[in-house]
């Protein structure tokens, strides 16, 4: 039996290993959260980050969207490893969705 649990959690980290690789942004030096589709909620919790991290986080897209015009992407050395990307942004943004929800809540009660 702990050979299986080992073997199932070796090979989801595996297949998320790959998945993250397929997926291709990490060749430009993203983070997952750099790609985020920037709705109300996510530009929120933009607006609340710390001004060195908007700035690491505007310096990483800009230099992905030249290497794309370019039609290029970073040395091998430099792409985004899956335990180097940090989810800086995700939780912010559960703090937000969050804290909408209760308004509108709120809003429909009152």
């Amino acid at each position: 039996m702990a050979v299986s649990f080992v073997q199932k959690r070796f090979m989801a980290s595996a297949l998320q290993r790959w998945a993250y690789n397929l997926s291709g942004f990490n060749k430009y030096g993203l983070w997952r959260d750099d790609i985020l589709y920037e709705d109300d909620d996510v530009k929120e919790a933009i607006r609340r980050l710390p001004a060195n991290i908007v700035d690491e986080r505007n310096y990483r897209i800009l230099r992905a969207v030249q290497l794309s015009g370019n039609k290029d992407i970073l040395p091998k050395d430099q792409w985004t490893k899956l335990e180097d990307d940090k989810l800086y942004l995700t939780p912010i943004v559960k703090e937000v969705i969050k804290e909408r929800e209760e308004r509108q809540e709120w809003n429909k009660n009152y």
